[in-house]
């Protein structure tokens, strides 16, 4: 192993902080020996706050409906293959009902920006849940919204928010998003969520079109400012609906090298293996564990819709049953040396 590369995971673990330089070497390499020492120390820093405990939050995609026209999505507004749908809040519930007995206790609402579901909607839906399930955690995953529209939202009941930022970097959300986007209003969003009171998520997609080593550096200065209580990442999954149809996907082993990364900076926050690393990589989760993640979403949609929330090609998961899911991700967990909490899983911070 190259010492330098030794003696930077080394530093990087003690302070906390990171150089342009020192990201470069560490993210780039492709040494089974470089990366498994990183892979190490990443471990180390997770298990210091939380053990070998990995959190499951049950995900409900409740519609795909979405106003937004984002180059790289599935159910973008202008894709007229997408099938659509909306939850009734029956529905909705039926999915918390069965995640409540499988041992969940927080329930992911997300979708697109659909304006369907108004202010009012999403409050009475948040109250439903939490008066079921008091002692579950809910999140929201719907998008950009008002100041107004967030603090009707967190006194309904709502506890977290999870909003990608996707990249800090200006000139490349604009390859992203179309012009009515705007990547200074997307993170102001997520300071205005914090200042509320929500623990929130922020996160990007590793390997984008046009995306390079500068701009995931500047996301990482980005999230330092931020200082998140989860980071949600996984590899650019080309949807063959989109202009993006035609690019490149992004690498499973740059992923899981940038989650060790972030796990070395941010020691305490909440780190997900996602689905989209799982899709890349058949054992994307359990590498994502092993280089210090700690949550895992599994699906609770119904399975007649699960199909049609398609983000990007290849989804994995979309066939099976919750129970069917929520048994095999405890399975692939325990593989790896690790052990599902039924708990909600807080960021340490929000620990009474």
């Amino acid at each position: 192993m190259d010492i330098r590369y030794k003696n930077t995971v080394d530093e990087v673990k003690i302070t906390s902080e990171i150089t342009r330089e020192q990201f470069a070497l560490l993210y780039n390499t492709d040494s089974k020996e470089e990366t498994e020492y990183l892979y190490e120390a990443a471990r180390e820093v997770a298990q210091k706050h939380y053990g070998k405990a990995v959190f499951l939050r049950g995900l409900i995609e409740f519609t795909n409906y979405c106003k937004n026209d984002c180059y790289y999505c599935g159910i973008r507004c202008s894709n007229k293959n997408a099938e659509r749908y909306r939850l009734s809040e029956e529905e909705i519930m039926s999915c918390c009902t069965e995640g409540d007995k499988l041992g969940f206790k927080t329930f992911v609402l997300q979708g697109g920006e659909d304006p369907y579901y108004t202010d009012e909607k999403i409050c009475e839906i948040v109250r439903m849940i939490k008066e079921k399930f008091p002692n579950a955690a809910v999140t929201l995953s719907i998008g950009e919204k008002s100041y107004e529209s967030y603090k009707k939202y967190y006194e309904a009941g709502a506890d977290r928010y999870l909003l990608r930022h996707e990249t800090a970097n200006e000139e490349h959300y604009s390859m992203l998003h179309p012009a009515n986007l705007s990547g200074a209003h997307r993170k102001q969003c997520l300071r205005d969520l914090k200042e509320i009171g929500f623990q929130i998520g922020c996160g990007i997609m590793v390997g984008t079109p046009k995306q390079t080593d500068d701009n995931i550096y500047e996301d990482i200065e980005f999230m330092k400012d931020l200082q998140p209580h989860m980071i949600g990442i996984g590899p650019f999954i080309a949807h063959k609906d989109t202009p993006f149809k035609d690019e490149p996907n992004g690498s499973a082993d740059r992923t899981v090298n940038l989650l060790a990364i972030l796990r070395l900076i941010f020691p305490k926050v909440l780190l997900p293996a996602t689905t989209a690393l799982g899709t890349a990589d058949a054992k994307g989760r359990e590498r994502g564990i092993l280089a210090g993640a700690n949550v895992i979403m599994p699906n609770l949609s119904p399975t007649n819709v699960r199909g049609k929330y398609l983000l990007y090609d290849g989804k994995i998961c979309t066939g099976e049953e919750a129970a069917e899911c929520n048994q095999c991700l405890r399975r692939r967990v325990e593989s790896v040396g690790y052990k599902v909490e039924d708990a909600r899983g807080d960021h340490p911070d929000f620990i009474k």
